[in-house]
């Protein structure tokens, strides 16, 4: 198992935009030194919590720094702009990161940037689908360019000078593209079937009970059985909310308690998912009636905390109810104790990681 690392992230409210901003980096560039083999950022445009409002150019400000590790978006939403922006955007990104990018994709999920960029009422799954069709197409695709589509069209036929250059797009120095990632946020996720069967491979969100992630493998070995590729468990992500110190005591009470930055972050989430009607994806089954969706009942469920060897068995047992995966993604969360946010990340990597991998191969041994 490798160790990544995934941050929407969800800072607390009112707290300076500079120090949340410094703070998700320094997460990035600990992640680097701690051998993370890869890390992503999403992006939202009307929420204040979660404030990077644009993951290209949060993940550009690092092309300097990191060098071993790979970053990615997570995600660029895409109907939310227009796919030449985001053809030539990630194209450019994929150059300023030598190539060592993932370009993260995913129809967006927060209501009020849907409001905000007028597609609220519109089916953003269609217009997701159109957008990076075109993407891909811009790229594969010699000006003057000529797409047309139910919600964009993207041509330079009257305005080509191809003796300057002009007209013509930039394409990603990974060719024929940069690895594309999708996101699974629901239980039996189709979507995850259809990804696989372009030969996109997916991360499990860190909001669903193991139960529902441990349905994402089927439906990935089916997309990639359509596509007549093998289904790696090794492509397969994982993101968890994991949270490692050197005493139980200081692991409960930075994980759980009232004022945690974890019980926040999935308060906020659960109350705008609920709110969109997709309480059942913190439900224990399908049936569970709404009223027992419960922010106590998320946490325990959810969030793996304790000492390095409480976590391993705990992680374990996860693994043991979702099947093998490749890469755990650590969640990001806001850094209300920089020291203990740090110290968590160390110890996932220096201590929890090596005894899970140890002890996946005694398993293997012994089979």
């Amino acid at each position: 198992m490798e160790l990544g690392f995934f941050t929407m992230p969800i800072h607390a409210l009112g707290k300076d935009w500079r120090q949340s901003l410094r703070e998700d980096r320094e997460a990035f560039l600990l992640a680097e030194e701690l051998g993370f083999v890869e890390a992503y950022v999403g992006e939202h445009i009307t929420d204040a919590s979660e404030n990077i409002t644009s993951c290209a150019m949060f993940l550009a400000s690092l092309s300097q720094d990191i060098k071993k590790m790979r970053l990615g978006t997570g995600t660029v939403n895409m109907p939310n702009t227009h796919p030449a922006t985001v053809a030539s955007q990630i194209a450019m990104l994929d150059h300023m990161l030598d190539g060592n990018f993932n370009f993260g994709i995913s129809p967006g999920g927060l209501a009020s940037d849907a409001e905000v960029f007028g597609n609220l009422d519109s089916n953003r799954q269609a217009m997701f689908l159109e957008c990076i069709n075109m993407v891909l197409k811009i790229w594969e695709t010699d000006a003057p360019y000529n797409l047309k589509g139910q919600f964009w069209n993207v041509s330079t036929e009257r305005t080509l000078m191809p003796e300057i250059g002009q007209g013509y797009m930039p394409t990603p120095l990974q060719r024929p593209h940069p690895p594309i990632i999708v996101t699974a946020v629901a239980p039996f996720s189709k979507g995850v079937t259809e990804a696989a069967a372009r030969g996109w491979d997916p991360i499990s969100a860190n909001f669903l009970m193991p139960q529902w992630v441990a349905t994402h493998w089927p439906k990935y070995v089916d997309g990639c059985d359509r596509a007549g590729r093998p289904a790696d468990p090794a492509n397969w992500r994982v993101a968890k909310s994991v949270f490692v110190a050197d005493d139980l005591d200081t692991a409960r009470r930075y994980a759980t308690d009232p004022d945690s930055p974890y019980v926040f972050y999935y308060r906020q989430l659960a109350t705008k998912l609920i709110k969109m009607g997709r309480a059942n994806l913190f439900k224990e089954y399908r049936d569970q009636p709404d009223e027992e969706v419960t922010i106590e009942n998320i946490c325990d469920r959810l969030i793996i905390w304790g000492t390095p060897d409480k976590v391993t068995d705990d992680l374990l047992k996860f693994r043991e109810e979702t099947g093998d995966f490749g890469t755990l993604l650590l969640a990001g969360k806001d850094w209300a104790d920089r020291d203990l946010s740090r110290r968590s990340m160390i110890l996932t990597a220096e201590k929890v990681k090596p005894m899970i991998n140890r002890a996946e191969s005694r398993v293997m041994a012994a089979q």
